[in-house]
């Protein structure tokens, strides 16, 4: 029991049931035991085990070394997931690991694809597949030399990364994905190494990448890229001389509504912008929503609060001021499509004078998106470009009354 990892892996660490795939693809943020996974299956179809039994497998990775360092050496690779009774031998020389019941695997690497012309497998183990240099030709020649056995299969082991082969194998039917973030291996990683990570790289783009496992990929079509706004990301904001919260308020309520966006945005002396909230909320009711708007308010001491009243008109108003009287509104009409209202914006980011206070993983996902027909109303981003609209506007100066005028 001790060995069989069956009795240990957590279900994404195990193998699909059945014989109607030819690819398992593991998905999984850094340290989140994918690499275990790969190793253990390697072990089992070499050994005959779990139903399956592979005379002749590849081992594919990045380089040379990684495949040695991670794949068979590693802590969590092959030569660890054995007994000291049938562990199999590896010859760096010969790139070969061979079992004593004649099962072998041979190593190959990504900076080689001709080196797959000529050899065939009935099994292939292919680690972090995002980072191969030549992905595309490599895989393309690993599907010419998977034509051994009855089902020749492969198993992937990898930190998603938006690119052309990853993406053809996750619409490919044949693949069946599991899916592991870096938080799920937790009792196997260190405590402080999961704080730091999750105070520095929490719901960033590269977080919800290297430890979410998550695919993350910028809209070719999208104003704003999030390279732009990692760039200019902070931790807090200086003095502001003026504080406005942008809303885009929805023409209904209930489930199926757009969502009312509330986001709030700061100016600096500098003209220099920071996105301080993201405080967007759907399917309330009008009083609910005026009711986190005034909260926020409050909170940011907001010297204005400005709403589009394309669809909800007097109504906006007047639902704020049910909340609070006083409150500082002022109503802007779009007079313009919403892409045309936030290329201005976009400039900004490209200028690297927006910065987000923060992660604000929605909203950025939003400004990461196309817009325009057929597309998802992007509420969050129609706030944020209202609030930055008003904050560009210079203020009016107030009269002196020692002037007298004539």
């Amino acid at each position: 029991m001790l060995r069989d990892w069956r009795y240990w892996a957590r279900d994404d660490q195990l193998p699909p049931d059945g014989n109607h795939w030819r690819r398992w693809l593991i998905l999984g943020g850094r340290g989140s035991g994918k690499t275990r996974a790969g190793a253990e299956w390697v072990r089992a179809i070499a050994l005959g085990e779990w139903g399956h039994k592979a005379k002749r497998i590849a081992l594919l990775a990045p380089t040379f070394a990684e495949a040695r360092l991670v794949m068979i050496e590693g802590q969590s690779g092959l030569l660890s997931v054995h007994g000291a009774d049938e562990l199999p031998v590896f010859e760096p020389s010969k790139r070969l690991v061979s079992w004593a019941n004649g099962t072998i695997a041979q190593v190959f690497t990504a900076e080689e694809p001709d080196g797959l012309r000529g050899p065939q497998f009935d099994a292939a183990w292919c680690d972090e597949l995002a980072k191969w240099k030549q992905s595309e030709q490599v895989w393309n020649m690993l599907q010419f030399a998977l034509r051994l056995g009855e089902n020749p299969v492969a198993v992937i082991t990898t930190t998603p990364r938006p690119i052309a082969v990853l993406k053809k194998i996750l619409a490919d039917d044949a693949t069946v994905t599991s899916h592991s973030t870096t938080f799920d291996n937790a009792q196997n990683l260190a405590s402080g190494f999961l704080r730091h990570v999750s105070a520095t790289y929490g719901g960033t783009r590269l977080g919800r990448q290297e430890l979410d496992g998550q695919m993350i990929e910028d809209d070719p079509d999208a104003l704003f890229t999030r390279e732009q706004i990692d760039n200019m990301r902070c931790i807090a904001a200086p003095e502001l001389k003026r504080i406005v919260i942008g809303v885009d308020p929805p023409a209904g309520a209930g489930k199926t509504s757009n969502a009312c966006g509330i986001v709030c945005v700061g100016v600096d002396d500098k003209d220099e912008f920071y996105v301080l909230a993201d405080r967007t909320v759907q399917g309330v009711k009008p009083l609910t929503w005026a009711m986190r708007i005034e909260a926020l308010h409050r909170e940011m001491k907001a010297s204005r609060i400005v709403a589009e009243t394309n669809q909800g008109g007097a109504m906006v108003e007047q639902v704020l001021r049910q909340v609070n009287k006083n409150i500082p509104f002022r109503a802007v009409h779009a007079s313009t499509g919403k892409k045309a209202r936030a290329e201005p914006i976009a400039a900004l980011y490209e200028q690297g004078r927006v910065h987000h206070v923060g992660v604000f993983a929605e909203m950025e996902d939003e400004m990461c998106s196309a817009i325009g027909e057929g597309t998802k109303s992007p509420d969050r981003l129609d706030a944020l470009v209202w609030a930055i609209h008003e904050l560009m506007q210079k203020p009016k100066p107030k009269p002196n009354p020692r002037v007298r005028m004539v």
